[in-house]
């Protein structure tokens, strides 16, 4: 590729093509720069993957002056999105939000504990429920009940519902922690330029009988998209700030995880691309399809994965259930400590891989990168791995995976996209591009 096609690419990736229009409006909204109005009004390109499918996505661009706001709190950000977090998941009035410093989704309450039952504590938890007191069976009773109930408080507070005709954009340093960003019967929405951490569980459930030595499990996700269409999710940072699992006790002999996903994309939602994020250092990254059973998800469930950083993530990068996933130009750095997969080939899925780029720490197997969830093939090309400190090379991650396991998985997924904005990059050069111009903090805002 010569210079000029490559700087071409590069300058088309961080500004696609945006309206003319830019808000006019009184307040702090005239102090936006004019690159954080031109993005607040942009759309997805056309063919920019599965979301510019149907009717495409355009967010919240058509909103009135008086639905261009800046938030700052969780109180500001529920009022803005239309004043009533129970109901503003119906709120269709396109709405543009930007972002600003550092919103706490427990803003207003006593952390954890202000959100507790009054019959549950964490100590008699462990006490009644350990394996060696109440057996290898699923906790039940009252003190069970009782963390049902503090999860259900947690939910309403920290769970942020998004409605129809939105988008969201963080200006420049804006994050959101200990909250999950709901997308759930919302179509036309775009999320932008945040940096998601810390959405924690503070009452995770004991599942004895979850594999051999039970596990602790937990509930919510930095963003979840779930039963809705035309969704662009772009140049965010997915983490779990500064209080990883890593860094939890055990307890029951298992690690006390208190973090679930950073993106999940389920309960027959589809139509999403997903494009120049970063998901860093943290063990659940996205998912795809939440459930095996052959039902209302066949033929849903479709999502582009382009130009992300998956950096140091232990598994589901994705996991992937009945969709059409086309999975192309990203870059992959593997960790060897805690590794399970990279890419999970589950129940009818389909996906298209392609110049995507691995580089995998001392003692991570090629063969580990696919793992077989009950799929029958995907298609793969154009893969290069680095292993540690070697040279990088063009590798077959199916062909490395066929060779170590007795069930091969075929190479041909029944699909090949057609939804691309700009040309598929050589993979020789991920490593020079992706970096450098995914996650949040990269856009001119």
């Amino acid at each position: 590729m010569r210079f000029g096609r490559l700087t071409a690419v590069l300058v088309g990736t961080v500004l696609a093509v945006v309206p003319a229009t830019a808000v006019t409006a009184g307040g702090d909204r005239d102090r936006l720069s004019w690159g954080a109005r031109l993005l607040g009004r942009q759309a997805l390109p056309a063919n920019d993957g599965w979301a510019a499918a149907g009717p495409g996505t355009t967010g919240g661009s058509a909103a009135a002056a008086d639905q261009v706001h800046i938030v700052g709190s969780r109180a500001e950000l529920v009022a803005a999105l239309g004043g009533d977090n129970a109901t503003n998941r119906s709120n269709a009035t396109p709405k543009i939000i930007y972002l600003k410093g550092t919103i706490d989704g427990f803003e207003g309450v006593d952390g954890c504990a202000g959100l507790a039952d009054p019959e549950y504590s964490l100590d008699a938890y462990l006490a009644t429920y350990d394996p060696a007191v109440w057996g290898r069976v699923a906790p039940s009773g009252p003190l069970e009940q009782a963390r049902v109930r503090s999860v259900a408080n947690q939910t309403r507070h920290t769970q942020i519902n998004v409605g129809p005709n939105t988008t969201l954009i963080g200006l420049r340093g804006a994050t959101v922690t200990g909250l999950t960003l709901m997308v759930d019967t919302a179509n036309n929405v775009i999320v932008r330029n945040i940096n998601f951490a810390d959405a924690r569980d503070c009452f995770p459930a004991w599942s004895p009988t979850d594999g051999e030595a039970g596990n602790w499990n937990s509930q919510f996700d930095l963003l979840s998209v779930r039963r809705s269409e035309n969704v662009w999710v772009d140049h965010n940072t997915f983490s779990d700030g500064d209080n990883p699992d890593s860094a939890q006790p055990l307890r029951f002999g298992r690690p006390y995880q208190v973090h679930d996903g950073a993106l999940d994309i389920t309960h027959t939602a589809s139509l999403v691309t997903v494009s120049h994020n970063r998901f860093a250092e943290r063990d659940k990254m996205l998912l795809i399809g939440s459930s095996n059973t052959v039902g209302p998800d066949v033929g849903r469930l479709n999502v582009t994965l382009r130009h992300n950083v998956f950096d140091g993530g232990l598994q589901r990068l994705p996991r992937v259930r009945f969709g059409q996933i086309d999975l192309y130009n990203n870059y992959y750095r593997i960790p060897a400590e805690g590794f399970q997969y990279a890419i999970g080939v589950g129940v009818q899925s389909s996906i298209y891989a392609e110049n995507n780029f691995f580089v995998l720490d001392r003692g991570v197997d090629t063969a580990t990168l696919l793992y077989d969830w009950g799929g029958t093939a995907l298609t793969e090309k154009g893969s290069w791995v680095r292993t540690y400190r070697g040279p990088a090379r063009p590798t077959s991650l199916l062909a490395a995976y066929n060779a170590a396991n007795e069930t091969a998985l075929g190479a041909d997924a029944g699909w090949q996209p057609t939804l691309r904005h700009g040309p598929v990059l050589p993979t020789a050069l991920i490593p020079v591009t992706v970096p450098l111009l995914a996650g949040a903090n990269r856009l001119p805002v």
